[in-house]
């Protein structure tokens, strides 16, 4: 399916069903979207719009468990990888299961949010027990910690072996309500030193105050480029949370076709294969 030989891959967007009593979700938390965002519901999509193959980070409201997402790679294993959910507040049982984590079909990583009630795991220390666990087994980390950058620092330079990748900028609609997104992006980059550190410079859209092509987000996402290189950012959707503002279709001509710092090479790497050598993703 690639586009003049360009692999397109996304580097983020959730899926789920419908709760039930198997599938029940946490209490108090609600999904991006009124109904469910299925498999059956994302393959046209991407077809459509011309994506060949997306990375599902399985959302919060299930709780931490990625058996929908493993069902989407044994479904299509050649379009879907997996970067799993685990329980930070469980550390002997969660420990326990990282030496095998990759050994499930389509697993690649790990994925950790620190925002809102969760953000305590990351600002009291319930975390720092995963940082060399993550590096022992070679297991990549996205995390999304909106307004804890700076706590990352010291965590990619005592694990220079841990590849970590900050979501969405480490941006959030609050930061974006605020008018806080430069002094965001302001401590993004100056994680930009450590080699073992990238970027998704995804879900531009949903951080956006103006219509396609979003110019209010160009100047973010060339100073994150600038800062991290083309083989060190990686485009992405989080589709979920931008259908009101976007399509599918033009997140990838967003990139493709709106952004003048982007030369030809540069998209190659951004728009799938930096992404897919980080996460050594066959």
């Amino acid at each position: 399916m690639a586009v003049n030989g360009r692999m397109i891959v996304d580097a983020q967007a959730h899926l789920w069903k419908a709760e039930s009593p198997d599938w029940p979700w946490v209490p108090g938390r609600k999904p991006q979207l009124p109904e469910p965002f299925t498999i059956e519901k994302l393959i046209p999509m991407m077809d459509e719009a011309g994506v060949d193959r997306l990375v599902i980070v399985p959302p919060s409201w299930p709780g931490d468990r990625n058996d929908y997402a493993l069902e989407a790679v044994k479904r299509h294993p050649n379009r879907f990888a997996v970067m799993g959910r685990i329980a930070l507040e469980k550390p002997e049982e969660s420990k326990a299961k990282l030496p095998a984590w990759k050994q499930q079909p389509g697993m690649l990583g790990v994925r950790l949010t620190f925002q809102g009630n969760m953000t305590p795991l990351l600002t009291e220390g319930h975390a720092d027990w995963i940082w060399p666990e993550l590096e022992k087994y070679s297991l990549p980390l996205m995390f999304f910690a909106p307004g804890n950058i700076p706590k990352f620092a010291p965590i990619a330079e005592r694990h220079p072996g841990l590849q970590m990748i900050i979501d969405h900028m480490s941006l959030n609609q609050e930061i974006a309500k605020e008018g806080k997104i430069k002094e965001a992006i302001d401590e993004v980059v100056k994680l930009a030193k450590y080699p073992n550190v990238s970027v998704k410079i995804s879900s531009a859209p949903t951080y956006s105050f103006e219509p396609y092509p979003w110019r209010d987000m160009t100047e973010h996402l060339k100073r994150c480029f600038d800062a991290f290189g083309p083989r060190r950012s990686y485009w992405g959707t989080d589709i979920t949370n931008a259908f009101s503002k976007s399509t599918y279709r033009q997140h990838i001509t967003h990139f493709t076709e709106e952004l003048p710092f982007l030369s030809e090479d540069d998209k190659d790497w951004v728009m799938g294969k930096a992404i897919m050598a980080t996460l050594n993703w066959k």
